[in-house]
């Protein structure tokens, strides 16, 4: 049996799988096997996959029918996979050979750990590098940089009543080697979810394991226009997403007050910002639904100040200020 199981879901990524697959058979630790998911592509990414089908390590399975999400591809991965470890390789993405070989080890040295992922390098649609991903501001909360710069192993939940409730601090799946059997414990990903399910995943299992990171970007994260994340519906329903996520975390371990009053605060300038946009004021159901849950987080009151704010920025910035 395979140590590892590689998942590497598709859709409509025939022009970067080429990368993607010699970047995964490429790997120094050569203990794996290859699931690829396609999710009923539209362009040729069955013809590139086709050069790639004689490989004793690769299944394959194409849908023909869309899922509609990926964490429903992310469930089907899992399920068939032999391996004790999983990478989720997403099919944009490509990564150093020393990925697998550097976190397996950091998964065989520390038993308690479930997740362990590493540093990512982002790089837009035609590979140009821009920087090592850092995790940065969300309104007016800030994390510490420096923290990401070295190595670290750290307690699940610690880490998440003081990091992943601010943010997902994890860029992308594609950074990620983790214990199928802790993801099995959580009862799979959310599938209803489509833009915070990975955050989402990531803290139901470091309420159950802890996480070690990697400082060496050893993944190459592509950020380009053809996702949801990049639209205006896919905003509106990030920030309804993000306030399930910091619900989640919130309502299962102790978070201190101070943060827990930040987050608010932050998420609630989120909400106000979006909500006197162009498109934010269009989209009146959208928004009800976003401010019900921003509303659950500081109450009416606590976020007039941020309605306000925001107000006082657009006419400042209407005025040329």
């Amino acid at each position: 049996m395979p140590k590892v199981s590689v998942i590497i879901p598709n859709y409509n990524h025939a022009r970067y799988l080429d990368q993607r697959m010699v970047s995964v058979l490429g790997q120094t630790y050569r203990d794996f096997e290859v699931i690829f998911l396609d999710d009923a592509s539209t362009d040729n990414s069955r013809e590139v996959f086709g050069k790639y089908q004689g490989d004793s390590r690769i299944r394959a399975v194409f849908n023909e029918k869309n899922s509609g999400s990926p964490f429903v591809q992310w469930n089907s991965g899992v399920k068939m996979a032999k391996g004790e470890y999983v990478w989720i390789a997403e099919s944009d993405d490509y990564a150093d050979s020393r990925l697998l070989e550097t976190l397996v080890g950091a998964l065989d040295r520390n038993p308690s750990v479930g997740i362990a992922y590493c540093a990512s390098m982002q790089v837009d649609q035609h590979g140009s590098e821009f920087g090592v991903w850092l995790p940065t501001d969300i309104g007016g909360y800030r994390l510490d940089e420096n923290r990401w710069r070295t190595d670290f192993t750290n307690d699940g939940k610690d880490e998440c009543s003081n990091f992943m409730i601010v943010r997902c601090t994890i860029p992308n799946a594609s950074a990620v080697v983790f214990r199928k059997s802790v993801y099995e414990m959580t009862g799979y990903a959310d599938e209803t979810m489509r833009l915070c399910g990975d955050w989402l995943m990531w803290c139901k299992m470091l309420m159950i394991s802890g996480i070690s990171y990697t400082a060496r970007p050893l993944n190459c994260f592509r950020t380009h226009r053809h996702s949801v994340r990049s639209t205006i519906e896919g905003e509106a329903a990030k920030i309804a997403e993000m306030y399930r996520v910091i619900r989640f975390i919130s309502g299962g371990i102790d978070v201190s007050p101070e943060i827990m009053r930040r987050v608010n605060a932050d998420m609630a300038g989120l909400w106000a910002a979006f909500m006197l946009s162009k498109h934010g004021r269009k989209n009146w159901r959208r928004n009800s639904i976003i401010y019900a849950e921003a509303a659950r987080g500081v109450g009416f009151a606590g976020l007039l100040p941020f309605v306000i704010g925001a107000i006082a920025r657009r006419i400042a910035g209407s005025a040329g200020i």
